[in-house]
């Protein structure tokens, strides 16, 4: 299964963001042993190296960046998924709606982000982080 993980998941982790960074990590712990795959927006990975550089002043933010890169594959932001996003005016957050539509291009089956509610108009499956746990535990 192609799982297109959001920003504010991969913050979570990477800036162990309390309640969230336990679900976050069990997600992250999947992809290092191979069990799942994750996609990235390379939106995400410029957002995510400002929020924890900038915003949260972490130090090494490039390096941590670098080292989380190896846990997931990136799509690129094409001009085909800059058009969708645009003219898609269910989505009330562009940013939300560029996830989206890198997601379905990129033929991925399910988005987890923390803001669910923001992905209402998704033709794609949409699970926050401990709502994808849970289910991965009461199947096995």
């Amino acid at each position: 299964m192609k799982i297109l993980i959001d920003t504010n998941v991969i913050i979570d982790l990477l800036s162990k963001r309390e309640p969230f960074y336990p679900d976050s990590k069990k997600i992250f712990a999947l992809a290092d042993r191979k069990n799942i795959e994750l996609y990235i927006s390379t939106l995400s990975i410029a957002n995510a190296y400002y929020i924890l550089n900038d915003v949260l002043k972490i130090q090494n933010a490039r390096d941590i960046m670098g080292r989380f890169k190896v846990l997931v594959n990136s799509f690129s932001l094409t001009d085909k998924i800059i058009e969708l996003a645009l003219n898609d005016s269910r989505f009330a957050d562009f940013e939300d709606a560029i996830q989206h539509y890198t997601a379905f291009e990129s033929k991925c089956e399910l988005i987890i982000t923390r803001n669910t509610k923001d992905f209402k108009s998704s033709s794609l499956a949409v699970l926050s982080p401990h709502q994808y746990i849970s289910k991965r535990e009461s199947e096995m």
